[in-house]
Parts: C-alpha cells; sequence; structure tokens
C-alpha cells in the first residue's frame, strides 16, 4: 500500500517545482521564494499529521492543534481518506491554479465519500485559519538603509527588489518557544580580521569564471585560493534558488529526507518507518524548516549585512553613495575589487544572468535551513540532543540534485550533466563513522561561498584550520545559520517529547520595525 504522507509529500514538492517556473514564466506568484515556500510546506504537513493523529487512534500521537476541528472522523473513517482531503484542501487554497492535478490525485487516492474526508478537510482549514495573519514575501514601502556594510540590491541586477523584510519581524512561530537570536556578524566597518579572512575568501572561491585571471596571489600575505572544480559543483548542487523546474531549498531538503525515510531504519522498530512515523518526522522537518525561515530572515533585517558583490565593490572607503560618508583616496585598499562579480546563484533552466540574492546576508537561509531540517532528522533517528558528530544516517544511499540531473540547463542553455553524489566514510579510515547528514549541515552551508553570494561566518565562524567552529559565542550569542537551525531544531523536537511538533503558543509576532531608522550592524 502506497505510504500516504509520503504521495502527498512528493506532490506538495510538485506544487513548489510547478510554482516557480509559473512565476518565472507567466508571473504566477503562489507561495514562491524560500520563505513561502518553507511555510506552505509546514501547512500542508501540519494538516496531514493532524488528518492522521484524529483518525488512527492507535498511533497515539498527540495533536498540533489544541482542539480537533468538527467534525469528528467518524465510524469507518481511514487514514488514507482524511490525510488526502488535508493535503488536496491545503494545497488547493495554497496553490489554486494547480488545483486541477491536485483534484486527479484525490480522485485516485482518497475516498470523498469516506467518514474521514469531511474531518481531512476541516483540519487543512483550521490549520489555514491558523495562519492567516501571515505576512507575505512582499516588501511594500521597505526602503534600504545606504550606511556602509548594509544590504542594498546587486548591483548586477539591479531591478531586483528585495524578498521578505518584514516577513520574520512579523510572523509567529510555528512550534519554536523563543525567538533565538544570533550575535552580530564580524564586520566593524570592515576592519574585523574575520570578516577580512572571509572577504579574501569569497574574494577568491565565489569569483565570477571570467575574473579568476584578475585575482591577485596574495593580500598582506593572505592567499587568494581560487576555486576548485569539486567547489564550483557543490556550490551548484545545493542551490534551488527559487529556479524553474527546481524551486526552493526547502524542497531540497525534503528530497534528501524522503531517502532516508523510505531506505533507513526506525530506531523504534528496527524497520523502515510506518504511515505514522512518516507523519510525524515530516511534520518536524517541515515546521523546523518553517520556523528557520522566520527566524533567518528575522535576523537578516536586524543586521542588514551586505552581501559580497557590495562588500568586495566597496570595501575601500572611498566607495559608497554619500549616505555612506566616503573618504577620498587614490590608492584603493588592496581588499577592494571594484569590478568584482560572483560566479552567483544558478538562474538554472533559464538564459540570463546568475544573480545574488535580494534579502540580506546574514545568516544564511540556506545554512539555517539546512541545519535545521538534517539535524531535526537526526534527532527523529535517535541522534542525541547536543551531538555535533558525523551520522550514519546516509550509509549505502546516494542522491542526484535536480541542479545536476542530466536535463537541467545553466544560464547560458548548456545541459549539465548528471551527477550522483554520496556521503560516505571519511576516507583516512580512522572513523568508522559517515559523514551523512551532519557532513550535509556543513557543505550545505559552505556552498553559499562558491558561488560568491555569502560570507562564510553567514553559515558559522571557523577556526584557524578553516574547520567550523559551532561554539562560538560573542555577547553569548552563536554566529552564522548554521547554530541557529541547530538551536531551532532542538528546541521544536525537545519541545515536542520527540513526537511530534508542538504549536507555539507563548511566542507573538513582533511590531513592524520601522524603515525610517537602519537596524544595527
Amino acid at each position: 500500500m502506497t505510504d500516504p504522507i509520503l504521495l502527498w509529500n512528493e506532490v506538495a514538492l510538485e506544487a513548489n517545482r510547478v510554482s516557480h517556473t509559473n512565476f518565472i514564466d507567466n508571473k504566477v506568484d503562489e507561495q514562491t521564494g524560500p520563505t513561502r515556500s518553507s511555510r506552505a510546506l509546514a501547512i500542508v504537513h501540519l494538516a496531514m499529521y493532524d488528518a492522521y493523529a484524529g483518525v488512527d487512534v492507535a498511533a497515539a500521537l498527540p495533536r498540533f492543534l489544541p482542539n480537533p476541528p468538527a467534525p469528528l472522523p467518524g465510524d469507518g473513517a481511514t487514514v488514507n481518506a482524511a490525510v488526502a482531503a488535508a493535503a488536496h484542501k491545503a494545497l488547493s487554497e495554497l496553490f489554486p491554479s494547480q488545483k486541477p492535478a491536485f483534484d486527479l490525485v484525490l480522485t485516485a487516492a482518497g475516498d470523498m465519500t469516506n467518514a474521514g474526508h469531511n474531518f481531512g478537510v476541516a483540519v487543512a482549514e483550521a490549520i489555514l485559519a491558523d495562519r492567516k495573519d501571515d505576512p507575505g514575501g512582499a516588501s511594500p514601502g521597505y526602503e534600504p538603509s545606504l550606511l556602509r556594510g548594509r544590504h542594498r540590491v546587486d548591483p548586477d541586477n539591479p531591478g531586483q527588489g528585495f524578498h521578505g523584510a518584514f516577513y520574520g519581524a512579523n510572523s509567529k512561530g510555528f512550534s519554536i518557544t523563543k525567538r533565538h537570536e544570533l550575535a552580530a556578524p564580524f564586520f566593524n566597518d570592515g576592519d574585523d580580521p574575520n570578516y577580512k579572512d572571509a572577504l579574501r575568501e569569497v574574494r577568491g572561491r565565489g569569483a565570477a569564471p571570467e575574473l579568476m585571471g584578475t585575482l591577485p596571489s596574495h593580500v598582506h600575505g593572505t592567499v587568494i585560493k581560487r576555486r576548485t572544480i569539486d567547489e564550483t559543483l557543490i556550490g551548484t548542487f545545493w542551490a534551488y534558488d527559487g529556479a524553474a523546474e527546481l524551486g526552493t531549498p526547502p524542497r531540497l531538503y525534503n528530497q534528501i529526507v524522503r531517502q532516508v525515510a523510505r531506505h533507513k531504519n526506525n530506531p523504534a522498530s528496527g524497520a523502515p518507518n510506518t504511515s505514522a512515523q512518516n507523519a510525524c518526522l515530516f511534520a518536524f522537518l517541515n515546521v523546523a524548516m518553517a520556523d528557520a525561515g522566520i527566524l533567518a530572515w528575522d535576523q537578516k533585517y536586524k543586521h542588514d549585512l551586505w552581501r559580497p558583490v557590495v562588500g568586495l565593490r566597496e570595501h575601500d572607503k572611498s566607495m559608497g553613495p554619500p549616505e555612506a560618508a566616503p573618504q577620498p583616496r587614490n590608492n584603493l585598499f588592496n581588499d577592494c575589487d571594484p569590478q568584482w562579480l560572483p560566479l552567483g546563484a544558478p538562474r538554472t533552466n533559464r538564459v540570463g544572468k546568475n544573480f545574488t540574492p535580494n534579502f540580506p546576508a546574514y545568516p544564511s537561509g540556506h545554512a539555517t535551513f539546512g541545519a535545521a531540517a538534517f539535524h531535526i532528522t537526526r534527532l527523529f533517528y535517535g541522534v542525541p540532543v547536543g551531538d555535533r558528530k558525523p551520522d550514519d544516517l546516509f550509509e549505502g544511499l546516494d542522491f542526484v540534485s535536480e541542479e545536476f540531473n542530466g536535463k537541467s540547463t545553466d544560464n547560458k542553455g548548456t545541459v549539465r550533466p548528471r551527477h550522483l553524489r554520496t556521503f560516505p566514510k571519511n576516507e583516512d579510515g580512522n572513523d568508522k563513522t559517515t559523514h551523512g547528514l551532519w557532513h550535509m549541515i556543513e557543505e550545505n552551508g559552505r556552498s553559499r561561498v562558491y558561488l560568491g553570494v555569502h560570507w562564510v561566518f553567514d553559515a558559522f565562524a571557523v577556526n584557524k584550520d578553516d574547520t567550523p567552529n559551532l561554539e562560538k559565542k560573542v555577547g553569548g550569542k552563536f554566529i552564522g545559520g548554521v547554530p541557529l537551525g541547530l538551536l531551532i531544531a532542538e528546541d521544536i523536537y525537545k519541545t515536542g517529547g520527540g513526537t511530534a511538533p508542538k504549536r507555539s503558543t507563548t511566542v507573538p509576532p513582533r511590531l513592524k520595525r520601522s524603515t525610517t531608522v537602519p537596524p544595527r550592524l
């Protein structure tokens, strides 16, 4: 029998893919961008979860909603009918232009005559109503600061606008118990040594290919390391930057966790997940990413740090608009590169320029989403809270990113080859564990440096040997999106007791931030 959770999860991921294709080609804007994508997936999976919990009493799953909506399931209700109805209703409301496709799946997999159908519809309506006041991804009235160090539009894509300026500050949490915050990013007017190290790293590893020959070999004794072939592949492998035919990172992370859910044994039973366990896993997964989207965007617009494409071009203090109070100089600082451009987030499957995403750098959304998603999956499969070591959850598995599936094209229209990727045992033979999902957390976070769209500390602080330092704190707060994602995952998992995400009732949305006073760095 087909697992209804995996079936409708696949339908939801397809809706994400189609919505971004429709937006790029036809300007049909339905749940586009990383914030709205993660919110939509959480709503669909919470609806499926509560519908399942309400019908399968034997599974003893605690409900997300404090009170089950009417009508109650009734005699003869089936999980398949309730889950199908809940998913179909949520998806149809979130992606109305795709309703005919959802109708076809419902006809094949649901049962509208079953006693569970109306209950599933009611559950979805209740979840949608609970999130009705969430802000959109648009940023009406937002005015960027022109001060030095603040985020502005990509100079190579000057009409891009801003995504989610008010989303994080004005969204209530899904399951978080507190609004976790980060320390300010390394900057100090461009003079912080950690910032300079990050600048020199991204200058070499993130540069556009045509600029590689213009890079200096050293700056003030620091070697400028050029991006390797493997790093170029890694940057694109993890991208999913709202591309046509691909969608956003939350879709990618769901695709990877599906591999684990289908092929790895659940520690509670020693067998692959039951449908009830998948209902729980995918609710945890997508709620963690929804809260990651809220808190990452809250912190992004609070700290408002510029992206490398602006930071490198304007590093010299003679650069910048009048509001940045430029200081006259005729001999530029060696760390400034006024013509620098990144490899860029890939404009996959459409011809055009690559780009830098249209929201501030710190923290990295990719890093926060990925850490929250993969770590809550690790916790579900028995990795202890607080564990920061490799795991074996991808042992024997492989994955093909749709960025490299033998069909997707680069921004010049050239088909990329198919690339099969694994996360194998350490090659030195000293560590008998696998890299697993933990390695994905680190690689996904760092991949954005290889595209030239992030500083490394947007993901995590680094040690002198360039390894991640996930314990680094400034003023009692962590640095970067990976620690933020880990905090979110552990908060949600512990609060739910490892059985299901618990509805957040203690974290109200914050007031709309004024745009007249620039956020602090």
